[in-house]
This record gives structure tokens, C-alpha cells and sequence, in this order.
């Protein structure tokens, strides 16, 4: 088993010996291997250099001592594994160098069209395992091949360090336990946004790799998407998304007060008694902006319709305005989002 870290079987099993014994001759070893003596030797020695048994006097006889294994091992591990993080980057790098050269040279190599629930599900997984920067999303409603809790690479991703934007469309909003699923996502670091209506599904990762299905959703039937390379049509894409995440609402589904912190906007000019929403109003007013009826609202935030309407009278009482027209203006000018 230890061959990885380039001990033989047979040394594993000299090692292991000597680990029992804790202190042992050559001619011991010998007698229990049941080996050749010069075979012992070059063993030990072949251990010795590798750090698991204790140097001696030069004396052949001296007794032999095993080293800790996790002292011995443990640098060798961790080289052998900054190794392979190493050769894993580099086969990346040569990957995105095979696949450009491929571009300047095939122009059809700069779409792939890949048809299936399954294979553009392990695409999308593949494509956020090995972000590296960022990963653009439209999240529409009624996913095709990934439903929001099956995405677990977004918060691997996440972890090590990728930035997550995402637009959801409201109704996406309107189903079971979403809003359950998209606060997860916000509490990993992700950015979420919501508009009305998106018009394709879309992934972009890194700026350099996009996934578009083709097939409209009316049409049923297998999926189908295309894999686009880097191109005037990626960046064609690239605006878009950004286009749509200027205008887009912000959705808090965090600490308001931690994500504000150190950060000056208009609320800070024009306090209304030093008043900031809360957490659970957050929420509220991140899907009321978004324009999900009461109805909806109170179903995700599970509190009744009636305490749906009287939170949003507070909150207009707070603003100093009596319209709900008047609440989402001021909730956009005092950054209350």
C-alpha cells in the first residue's frame, strides 16, 4: 500500500516487523523474514535512507530501532502530494493550451454540442471542479439537469476560494424550499440576484467556458446544450449576463449588518433614526422588491399572509412613505438591500 510514497512491499513488511519488535539484530529479522541475510541488509539500509529506522555506529550488529511513521512519512506525503496538486494544474494548463490551439485551428471546435440530462449534468460538475476565478449563473425555473440542492461542487468551489454570481428568476423563488436552498448558497459566499424573467439558462465559468442549452423548454424532449469555447459569441454572452445582473434585485439572505459593514451608500447620508432591517426583514424585502406576492412570500418565509402585510406596513412606516411603490423606492435609495 505504501508503494505511492515509493516503499516496497517487502521493506513495508521489514518496517512492520521492526515496529512490533521496537528494537531487533539483522540476524532476528533474518530468522523471521525467513529471507537471505544480504537481502536483510540492503532493506534496512534501503529504510534507513528513507528515514524509518534509527542510524547506528557503524556497527553491523548494533541493534535496529524503528523511526515514528508519521514523522518518517509525513514530509513525504505532503511532497508527494503538493505533487500531484501540481501535475493536476499543470494537465489543466495543457488541457486549456490543447483546446486553444484546437480553436485558432477548427473553428468548429469553438461549439460542442452535448445532448443529454446526464452528460450535461457531469459537464456542469466537471466545469466547477475545475474553476479556478468565478462562476456566472441564470438559474430559470424547472431545472433541466440539476436541480439547486444537487449542485454540492458550488460549495467545493466556494471553499477554495471561486466567487458564485447567480440571477434566479422569481419564480424559481415560488418553489418548495428554495428560499431554504438559496440562503445555503448566500451563507457559502455566493452573490444572488433575482429578475423577473431570464431569457436562456446559462453557465459561464472563468470567462472562458459557457453552457447554453438549445432547445427551448416548451419543446420538451432530450436536452441539449452547447459548450462554448472562447469566442466573440462567449463574449457575446458574457455581456449579457452582465447586463442583466446591473438591473437585477439583490437578494439578502444573509446578516444585513455583517455584509454592509465598512461599506458607505446613501443610507448612511440619510438615516431614518439609525434604523436598518434585520436579518428575517431582509429576507422579507429581498422577495417583495423581487415582486413575489404575499401569498408566496409568507409560504417561504412560513408566517401567515397577515403577518406578511403587517411587516410591510412596519417597514413603511419606517421609510416614511404609505405605498408599497414608496417602500421599494426607498428600500433601492437607503440600501437597505
Amino acid at each position: 500500500m505504501l508503494d505511492v510514497i515509493g516503499l516496497t512491499p517487502a521493506e513495508e513488511e521489514l518496517y512492520r516487523c521492526l515496529l512490533q519488535l521496537t528494537t531487533a539484530r539483522v540476524d532476528e529479522l533474518v530468522r523471521r523474514l525467513r529471507r537471505p541475510r544480504a537481502q536483510v541488509v540492503e532493506q534496512v539500509e534501503a529504510l534507513r535512507a528513507k528515514g524509518l529506522v534509527q542510524p547506528t555506529d557503524n556497527d553491523p550488529d548494533a541493534p535496529l530501532r524503528p523511526t515514528a511513521p508519521d514523522v518518517a512519512l509525513g514530509a513525504t506525503l505532503l511532497r508527494r502530494q503538493e505533487d500531484l496538486e501540481a501535475a493536476r494544474r499543470r494537465v489543466t494548463q495543457l488541457a486549456e493550451e490543447y483546446r486553444s490551439g484546437l480553436r485558432r485551428h477548427h473553428v468548429d471546435h469553438l461549439v460542442e454540442v452535448i445532448r443529454g440530462g446526464r452528460v450535461l449534468r457531469d459537464r456542469l460538475r466537471d466545469l466547477q471542479n475545475s474553476a479556478r476565478n468565478e462562476v456566472l449563473w441564470f438559474c430559470r425555473a424547472n431545472p433541466l439537469a440539476m436541480a439547486g440542492p444537487e449542485n454540492v461542487e458550488e460549495f467545493d468551489a466556494l471553499a477554495r476560494g471561486v466567487s458564485y454570481r447567480a440571477i434566479y428568476e422569481r419564480d424559481l423563488l415560488l418553489e418548495p424550499g428554495a428560499l431554504a436552498d438559496l440562503a445555503k448558497g448566500v451563507t457559502a459566499g455566493e452573490q444572488a440576484r433575482v429578475l423577473d424573467r431570464l431569457p436562456v439558462r446559462l453557465a459561464i465559468v472563468d470567462a472562458r467556458t459557457a453552457i447554453c442549452p438549445l432547445v427551448p423548454d416548451r419543446d420538451g424532449g432530450e436536452p441539449s446544450a452547447a459548450v462554448i469555447g472562447r469566442s466573440q459569441l462567449l463574449d457575446a454572452l458574457l455581456a449579457l449576463f452582465e447586463s442583466h445582473w446591473r438591473v437585477a434585485t439583490r437578494l439578502r439572505l444573509d446578516d444585513p449588518l455583517a455584509a454592509t459593514e465598512g461599506r458607505r451608500d446613501e443610507a448612511d447620508d440619510h438615516p431614518v433614526d439609525g434604523y436598518r432591517p434585520d436579518a428575517d426583514e431582509a429576507r422579507l424585502l429581498s422577495l417583495f422588491v423581487a415582486g413575489v406576492p404575499d401569498k408566496s412570500i409568507a409560504s417561504q418565509l412560513g408566517v401567515s399572509r397577515r403577518t406578511v402585510q403587517r411587516r410591510l406596513a412596519e417597514l413603511m412606516d419606517a421609510a416614511g412613505v404609505d405605498t408599497r411603490p414608496g417602500l421599494a423606492f426607498q428600500v433601492a435609495r437607503r440600501g437597505w438591500l
